[in-house]
């Protein structure tokens, strides 16, 4: 690298002119890092063993500035010699960088013209070539910069859109469910040895007395350790990709209205004439920093005409789907056939089995309060725990918010405490992998097949933080990335 270093400029330029190979061993990349669009500053980076060679092309064979130091500097077309912009550099020798390679970033002005003309000349210098979505970090991932749990959370954090989103992904980022992962390895690891250990001197009584119910003592721990975290398996994929919570409840009950004041826009048509809401109408709304996707449902009735008995067959199918219910009724008009009926066949089921753990939720809702004299109760009917509100005035709202703050965080989980959730189905398929294979462990009473089982839990979390994963499931992962990062 240093014989280019010392040629001409114009010698730089081969690529440009003649479309010559790279003349540097490996590919070194280039991206627009910062989004596109009109912006104040734009950061363009690249990775790889010719970034020097890159930075030295624009800046008229400067030296880099000193690492992890910002150097105001003039960049010019390595090509035509032309002034680009005025740009703060940055140098990042590898491996301490983020993909673990040299690595530089442009910190330019973020006008289209100027990234763009940045962007060509970057493509002009030798060894460089644009960057593929996600290249950066899968590079930062082969250099043993970041596990693929931690990848993962990278992707999440890029993506997340509430808060309860950003404080997960950035502890999977930060390596939680990455350690916890290597924690169980460890166990296994020396789960495994002892037992091999016993297979080969276990006949020369060299070995201390109860090596291999410790063994068992420690595997039986794990896989309770596993159990618990597969149980709270879909707490963390609700937390990822958002709860279905469904508004449900008899005609005119004020469905629609509640779904336009929790999504804050006019997502259903609101209307005094019952059977307005026909079909499935989802929102995705972000309610007390968790991600929902909310949905307003037909009135359920019996005996409407048939295209709003699709309705009513569709809302009862999307109720079953549904991790919380947002069961309402019209507080003035309890006593309604379609109000006993929703009562006894949607909300008095839910309530009988609020015990289970698994359950769905429900939060019984009477809407319409204003419309109640201020001493007279909303009903003399025994109903169960109950909130009023008037989405009219907004009264009650503040309680429903706090209300549905504390059933998501049941359903999602508490990002903030607690143990690592697991976000992914990918997640959950290797540990149930792991614990089938303690399953086996516990069975066999061949100490060469129970070797063997603890091997396979060992592979299952190895391919969960990204030790032997196939290229298909990492492109998977990493298509989920932008180009540049």
């Amino acid at each position: 690298m240093r014989l280019l270093v010392s040629c001409p400029i114009s010698r730089l330029c081969a690529r440009c002119s003649t479309g010559a190979e790279s003349l540097v061993p490996g590919s070194t990349i280039f991206a627009l890092s910062s989004g596109q669009g009109r912006c104040a500053i734009a950061v363009i980076r690249t990775s790889g063993p010719a970034s020097g060679l890159a930075l030295r092309s624009l800046t008229a064979l400067r030296e880099p500035p000193p690492a992890r130091s910002a150097c105001l500097r003039l960049l010019r077309h390595p090509c035509s010699g032309e002034p680009l912009d005025r740009s703060l550099v940055l140098w990042f020798p590898g491996p301490q960088s983020f993909t673990g390679e040299d690595c530089m970033e442009l910190h330019v002005h973020g006008g289209p013209a100027v990234v763009s003309g940045v962007l060509q000349a970057l493509g002009s210098v030798p060894g460089l070539r644009p960057a593929k979505a996600g290249e950066f970090t899968r590079r930062a991932f082969a250099h043993g910069k970041l596990s693929l749990t931690e990848v993962e959370g990278l992707a999440d954090l890029i993506h997340a859109e509430t808060e309860a989103q950003r404080r997960q992904a950035l502890r999977q980022l930060d390596g939680e469910l990455s350690q916890l992962c290597q924690g169980w390895a460890k166990t296994l690891t020396k789960a495994l040895a002892h037992v091999e250990a016993y297979i080969d001197f276990g006949e020369d009584d060299n070995l201390e007395e109860g090596v291999l119910e410790q063994v068992d003592r420690d595997v039986r721990a794990l896989e309770v350790a596993l159990s618990s975290h597969l149980r709270d398996a879909r707490r963390g994929q609700r937390l990822r990709s958002g709860a279905n919570v469904v508004v449900a409840g008899p005609p005119n009950a004020g469905k629609s209205s509640l779904v336009n004041l929790l999504s804050q826009k006019p997502v259903s048509i609101v209307s005094p004439e019952p059977g307005t809401t026909r079909d499935i109408l989802e929102t995705p709304v972000d309610l007390a920093g968790f991600p929902v996707l909310l949905s307003d449902t037909a009135g359920l009735r019996e005996g409407a005409g048939a295209v709003e008995q699709e309705g009513v067959r569709r809302a009862r199918q999307r109720l079953e789907q549904a991790d919380i219910i947002l069961g309402m009724l019209d507080a003035s008009d309890l006593a309604s056939s379609s109000s006993c009926s929703f009562l006894d066949t949607v909300v008095a089921p839910l309530v009988a089995q609020s015990h289970d753990s698994g359950r769905q939720r429900l939060l019984l809702l009477l809407n319409k309060s204003d419309l109640l004299s201020a001493n007279a109760p909303a009903s003399s009917t025994a109903l169960p725990p109950h909130l009023l509100l008037s989405c009219h005035t907004g009264a009650g709202m503040d309680a429903l918010l706090q209300a549905l703050k504390t059933e998501l965080a049941a359903v999602c989980g508490d990002p903030s405490t607690g143990p690592p959730l697991l976000t992914r189905a990918r997640h959950q398929y290797h540990l149930q992998g792991c614990l089938d294979a303690l399953g086996r462990f516990q069975l066999t009473t061949d100490l060469a097949l129970a070797a063997e089982a603890l091997r396979q839990a060992r592979r299952q979390l190895s391919h969960l933080t990204g030790g032997g994963g196939t290229e298909e499931i990492l492109d998977l992962i990493f298509q989920d990335f932008c180009v540049g990062k």
